[in-house]
């Protein structure tokens, strides 16, 4: 009895071409990025319920033109996607990092372009200054080339200076780029031989469409893939306001280990690093260091997949209309522009955890709240 237990609860619903682009239609729609998109999915059981419901949750929410993006236009995108020879994969696909899939609100799709093979590596980014010392960029190489010779795919982020060099130091072995832009849009312009190699010779990643041109607001969102596909994340310098420093915060948010290169005091670009060693960042110099500090973490790497799936089981819909206005306002009245987690949202509102999820997706859709995290929300200040 238990072994049949056991086998009905193994058996996974695959996404169907169907499922898929019904995923694309839904990601792609203003105001639902990956943690909206999980609230979605979980909520109506499946992406064909999400879209179907949108427009009504988003009225809800107060936005009353919302509809999700059309067939037509996601089908542009994969023909798009098809001429630059990059292939969509869904968390839980072969090509998808797998430690990346394990996150609270993952990417739910990336296009990626290379060796497939290499998201499953166990993986380590190299982040840093784009103004990186002559002597920098020369440690990052050779400590990348070490890394891929003994088994590790280096991750980092295409930009100039210390990425530049991680990327050239593992080009020949394993190397993965994680790129803002869409595939087929070369940023920086100077790195567009470097990012034609790696989809020759690496890995190309990225959650956004073909030939899409990067924003400000893009590369957080691209640190995080960088920090979430990776066992640790190596800072080699940065000053305190780099970008390498929200990849840093973001690795240890996700239980990921922090790695730093410590520098001279008086060079600015050792300001980050020394910071992040002063604040319990372990303090590496070679190739060695950095194994034997991912070695208790190695074994992460190799969980299984999560199960391709639609969803939980749809539960009836929430008896909720416009003359119930009162579970809304309270919602509202309770946040402010600081991040809260949710629970502590149910908790000061006292309403049902399902209801209040409910209109978290309604206020979400409707751009009157911020998802900064799986758990924490606040008020939008846009």
């Amino acid at each position: 009895m238990a072994r049949r237990n056991k086998d009905k609860k193994s058996v996974a619903h695959l996404l169907s071409e169907e499922q898929k682009l019904n995923w694309l239609r839904l990601i792609r729609t203003r105001n639902v990025g990956p943690v909206t998109f999980w609230r979605m999915i979980n909520h109506f059981g499946g992406a064909a319920k999400a879209l179907e419901m949108l427009p009504e949750y988003a009225r809800r929410g107060g936005k009353k033109l919302a509809s999700p993006i059309t067939s037509e236009m996601v089908q542009r995108e994969l023909q798009a996607a098809q001429k630059q020879d990059a292939k969509l994969v869904a968390r839980g696909e072969p090509g998808y990092p797998p430690l990346l899939a394990h996150l609270l609100a993952p990417p739910p799709l990336l296009y990626i372009k290379g060796n497939l093979d290499l998201a499953q590596l166990p993986a380590v980014a190299i982040v840093g200054s784009r103004n990186a010392s002559a002597i920098g960029q020369k440690f990052t190489r050779k400590i990348a080339a070490e890394l891929a010779n003994e088994g590790y795919a280096i991750v980092s982020g295409l930009a100039r200076g210390i990425d530049t060099a991680a990327h050239f130091g593992a080009l020949q072995t394993a190397t993965i780029a994680v790129i803002a832009g869409g595939i087929g849009n070369y940023y920086p312009p100077q790195n567009k031989d470097l990012q034609r190699q790696i989809e020759q010779n690496g890995l190309l990643i990225t959650e956004n469409p073909p030939g899409f041109a990067p924003r400000a607001q893009d590369f957080p969102r691209r640190n995080r893939i960088i920090s979430g596909s990776t066992l640790g994340t190596i800072v080699v310098e940065a000053n305190l306001r780099s970008g390498s420093l929200i990849t840093a915060r973001l690795a240890n948010e996700q239980g990921r280990h922090v790695m730093a290169v410590p520098g001279h005091p008086l060079d600015p670009r050792a300001s980050g690093p020394n910071s992040l060693i002063r604040n319990g960042a372990s303090l590496i110099g070679r190739a060695a260091d950095i194994i034997e500090d991912l070695a208790p973490m190695s074994t992460i790497n190799r969980a299984d997949q999560p199960s391709l799936f639609e969803g939980r089981e749809q539960q009836p819909e929430l008896e909720m209309d416009d003359t119930d206005l009162s579970a809304r306002e309270l919602i509202l009245n309770a946040l402010s522009v600081n991040s809260v987690e949710i629970d502590e949202l149910i908790q000061a509102t006292e309403l049902p955890s399902r209801m209040v999820r409910a209109v978290l997706i309604e206020l979400s859709l409707a751009g009157k709240v911020r998802n900064d995290s799986a758990q924490t929300i606040r008020l939008s200040t846009q």
